[in-house]
């Protein structure tokens, strides 16, 4: 069991849900996927998992340090083991980092054994968010908005192929995210069904 499990029970709780298959969000840097997932976790009363987080624990290195020291391919080849075991795992809402999602060997494994829900945003949105953040290593480049502008436009296309889609628009709190997400969920009964 993940070490970096944050079982998130709190007074929000809606009881009247159950989860039968992991959540996976998936989306852009600076969509939301942390801070909705939390949020979600604690609603469904399931626990949250993020899989950066699960990377950085096994390493004891951050995500930038491990990009610097060993490489992108290197990471990602990481990053789908830790998602295939956290899949295995229980239950949960689990946030991945922006490229999780476009490896194919990804999107199969997720829409096998979870649900995928694309926190989709538009680029000044997500510009917004993260211009002001040095924690991202793909943006540590000359021009980043221009860097932001193109992973946003190469990855477009493959987050369309998610599962399920809730609009993430830059002004929407984040309880009303979380009940976007839930909307999208109650949809698929397979994976989120009212008791």
């Amino acid at each position: 069991m993940s070490e970096i499990k944050h079982n998130t029970h709190s007074s929000d709780t809606d009881a009247g849900f159950a989860l039968h298959k992991t959540v996976v969000l998936v989306g852009m840097m600076g969509a939301g996927k942390t801070a909705v997932g939390r949020a979600l976790a604690a609603r469904l009363g399931v626990p949250f998992l993020d899989s950066d987080a699960e990377i950085e624990s096994a390493a004891n290195m951050t995500i930038p340090e491990i990009f610097e020291r060993d490489g992108e391919p290197f990471f990602r080849a990481k990053e789908s083991q830790v998602i295939g075991r956290l899949l295995d795992e229980e239950k949960g809402i689990l946030s991945t980092g922006g490229g999780a999602f476009l490896a194919e060997q990804n999107r199969q494994m997720i829409t096998e054994r979870g649900v995928s829900v694309w926190l989709r945003a538009d680029l000044e949105v997500l510009w917004n968010r993260v211009k002001h953040k040095d924690t991202r290593p793909l943006l540590r480049t000359s021009d980043p908005y221009a860097t932001l502008r193109g992973l946003y436009e190469r990855r477009v296309p493959v987050y369309a192929q998610a599962d399920l889609v809730a609009e993430s628009d830059g002004e929407t709190s984040i309880e009303k995210m979380v009940n976007r997400v839930v909307d999208a969920l109650a949809t698929r009964p397979d994976v989120l069904e009212r008791k």
